[in-house]
């Protein structure tokens, strides 16, 4: 056996030092790597061998990657090539849309550790509709609430939670607390910045889905990240243009939703389940029999449906008999589906979007669904004052509404919210759960992820055995198997 490091990420200023101080050379490109791999297929030389031939023949690989990826539509060669991104001075609205790409990795400035300054920016789409000044004038008030905020919830978690505040390590906590209510009230105009692991393949795809966006602000991200990229890799980053599948679908189904459905519904239910895999814990009994014998499907589903209900948990306790709270359950899990309809807050949507492995779509943000106003605010009397900054902020949302197509929502606050639809599997849901409903995750999907976990146990007990945050995870194992778990979560 031999195992070769062929490549990892390196600094972009580094590889401009070295630049500097080595001549030219043409193979500083992960193109090398996306050629060379693309050949392991057809070529018997070693791998190394074939990298050292792409190295020296750049021209030659170029080549080779179009008519691998143009001609022969093996796209998965350009999974090969990574690219890192610095993005910063983005707006929160644009952030959701550019974390929509779930086989990217992002790490996202929080508004929930960082205290907010009045950094924001203004639409092109505001400016061309000479609305500058209120839109201006409205987010500078609500950043104005933020602080006024920010200072009062600083002081009532101090004063809640003395034992905490008189420990330093720990008043960076509670401050924390005091910021991640009081972003509640600020606007998705607000800059934030994140970094982003992206391979070539779905850097393309990014590129192309944005190429057909109405919003400025992603116009130009587009043209930025397409640039950057095409100087370095242009011959992975191929079909790029804007598409009438990307740009009209969405618009020609809204216009034949709105003449079948009629009127908009004002329902703001939280947390619904609307769908889920019948018999859910039989089909589990079933898929882990199945992995577990030489028998068909079928055959091993119609054993579980004649088992009993003891039986069953006996058999699928052996399933968590060996698990600790950072483990994942068996892929068999991802056999039972359940689909939630949930009105969520901007800041509970920003964290539920992060669990790319679900399916999640979403609806435009509705001022109609209210707000949620976080439950401190109305602990230290604000929530009058909290309710005069959103009431002027829908009115200018309303006033905008009729002047644009689009950027009227960037006015809009973290605690205004959106209908969305989440499609798990139960798999998905247990890792949801671990760290959703830990003691420490924020309160916002705290409430809507319990009520999740709550709904999802009606419908499948067995399944959801184990369900629960981290935190919880000893004391709902002992309860099972009559002893505590061998690890316990970290405090």
């Amino acid at each position: 056996m031999k195992v070769i490091l062929a490549g990892y990420n390196v600094d972009s200023e580094v590889l401009a030092d070295l630049r500097k101080k080595a001549p030219s050379r043409m193979d500083v490109t992960p193109e090398t790597l996306s050629a060379s791999y693309a050949r392991i297929s057809r070529d018997p030389r070693p791998v190394n061998e074939l990298r050292a031939a792409a190295r020296e023949e750049v021209d030659r690989a170029r080549k080779s990657n179009r008519n691998i990826i143009f001609k022969m539509g093996h796209h998965s060669v350009a999974e090969h090539a990574v690219f890192n991104f610095d993005i910063i001075g983005v707006s929160r609205l644009a952030i959701e849309e550019i974390e929509k790409f779930r086989l990217c990795s992002y790490t996202e400035k929080s508004q929930r550790y960082i205290t907010l300054t009045d950094d924001f920016i203004i639409p092109e789409e505001i400016k061309k509709s000479r609305q500058k000044d209120v839109f201006v004038k409205t987010v500078k008030s609500q950043n104005t609430a933020y602080h006024k905020l920010f200072k009062k919830l600083k002081s009532y978690f101090f004063k809640k939670h003395e034992k905490m505040a008189a420990d330093p390590k720990k008043r960076s906590l509670l401050e924390g607390w005091a910021k991640e209510d009081a972003r509640y009230v600020s606007s998705l105009a607000t800059e934030g910045q994140l970094g982003m692991t992206v391979n070539a393949r779905n850097l393309e795809f990014m590129i192309r889905r944005f190429a057909s966006k109405e919003l400025a602000e992603l116009k130009e991200f587009n043209r930025r990240i397409y640039a950057l990229a095409k100087e370095v890799a242009p011959s992975i980053i191929l079909f790029t243009g804007a598409n009438d599948f990307d740009a009209k679908t969405y618009g020609e189904l809204e216009e034949k939703a709105r003449a079948i459905l009629g009127p908009s519904s004002k329902n703001t239910r939280p947390v619904s389940l609307v769908d889920w895999t019948p018999e859910a814990d039989t089909r589990l009994t079933a898929s882990f029999l199945h992995t577990s014998s030489s028998l068909p499907y079928e055959a091993c589903l119609q054993k579980a449906k004649h088992l009993k209900l003891e039986e069953k948990k006996e058999l699928l306790e052996l399933a968590f008999k060996h698990m600790e709270f950072y483990d994942f359950p068996h892929r068999e899990f991802e056999y039972v589906d359940l689909t939630f309809d949930l009105v969520v807050s901007a800041s509970c949507f920003a964290q539920l979007k992060r669990h790319r492995m679900a399916t999640l779509t979403a609806q435009d943000y509705n001022p109609e669904l209210g707000v949620t106003v976080p439950p401190s605010v109305e602990e230290v009397g604000a929530k009058r004052e909290f309710m005069d900054t959103i009431e002027e902020t829908n009115s200018v949302y309303s006033c905008l509404k009729e002047k644009m197509n689009v950027g009227a929502e960037y006015v809009l606050t973290n605690a205004h919210r959106r209908r969305m639809l989440l499609k798990v599997n139960a798999r998905e849901l247990y890792h949801i759960s671990r760290l959703r409903e830990d003691a420490t995750a924020q309160w916002d999907i705290r409430d809507v992820t319990e009520e999740m976990s709550r709904l999802a146990r009606e419908k499948m007990p067995l399944t959801c055995l184990l369900l629960g945050g981290k935190d919880a995870y000893p004391g709902m194992y002992e309860e099972i198997f009559g002893r505590p778990p061998k690890f316990f979560p970290p405090e």
